[in-house]
């Protein structure tokens, strides 16, 4: 198995560089109608990815144990050359989107990645807003596993995709050429799905591409200006608040509901999805 760089550590300078210049092109030539900066939300986002690097380590523990097991097992083997690096990373692409639209509508996953939309700023810093709780993330990637794509080169593939989102959580990008736009994830179509507004809830889950979305009809095109944040705010910079505050509403709805197929919809239901009672039916709000 050839090396492969950490493209997230050499990517930490370009990071740091751009968050600055965002920041001081925002001072400069501000919008009245952006979200902009604010120093303690933009404090809580750098300390939740902080945060998140720690405990990703302690995730990777037991996910590469599975991941190495069911590699060991299968038959297969892709090997890294230069043509395959590309197709292992459209599939990782393929499958982050069904990841990523997972998280939106099972409310056990939501609790996780909810810490990434729970800022109602959308800027660069908004990007390392990330959840200590990732664990759920890693049996929508098995199937690449299996197929014998090696578990470090996953890793790269996955960090990849993950650079690659970086520049796309600002403000200060208006629209990509027509082709760009069509074909890959850019400002526009993420600040879609950062936006908690009706027409915009659960779209645009791609990750490099968005050609998933206009596949599988999750796409909407930016028009009105989004609104940020989640469609009820938490109105908290307590980064422990911001990493637990669904897993503890999940606890109190099942500690609240009365039978056991309510629990379970309280688990694996939409993220707004309550219980029927006798005089109203059961409702489905979809997350932001």
């Amino acid at each position: 198995m050839p090396n492969l760089p950490d493209v997230v550590l050499w990517s930490i300078p370009a990071f740091v560089l751009l968050t600055v210049v965002e920041m001081i092109s925002v001072r400069i030539h501000p919008d009245e109608d952006a979200a902009g900066y604010e120093t303690k939300d933009a404090a809580t986002s750098v300390g939740m990815g902080l945060g998140s690097l720690v405990f990703d380590f302690l995730w990777k523990i037991p996910i590469v144990a599975v991941y190495t097991a069911v590699y060991e097992l299968t038959p297969l083997r892709v090997p890294v050359l230069w043509w395959t690096v590309p197709l292992m990373l459209l599939a990782q692409d393929f499958f982050y989107y069904w990841s990523h639209r997972g998280h939106h509508v099972i409310r056990i996953l939501w609790a996780c990645h909810v810490v990434h939309h729970s800022s109602e700023k959308f800027n660069l810093t908004t990007a390392l807003r990330q959840p200590w709780t990732s664990l759920t993330v890693w049996p929508f990637y098995v199937p690449l596993i299996a197929a014998g794509v090696h578990p470090a080169a996953l890793a790269f593939c996955s960090s990849a995709n993950l650079v690659y989102q970086f520049w796309i959580h600002t403000e200060r990008i208006d629209k990509m050429p027509r082709w760009f736009e069509f074909v890959l994830n850019t400002p526009s179509h993420h600040r879609v799905h950062h936006a908690s507004q009706g027409g915009y809830l659960d779209r645009n889950f791609g990750g490099i591409l968005i050609v998933w979305d206009r596949l599988f009809g999750s796409f909407v095109a930016e028009t009105d200006r989004p609104v940020y944040g989640l469609t009820k705010n938490i109105n908290t910079f307590n980064p422990i608040k911001v990493a637990t505050h669904e897993y503890m509403s999940i606890a109190k709805d099942i500690k609240a509901a009365r039978r056991w197929r309510d629990r379970v919809g309280v688990l694996f239901r939409g993220p707004g999805w309550k219980p029927a009672t006798a005089a109203e039916p059961a409702k489905e709000i979809i997350a932001a």
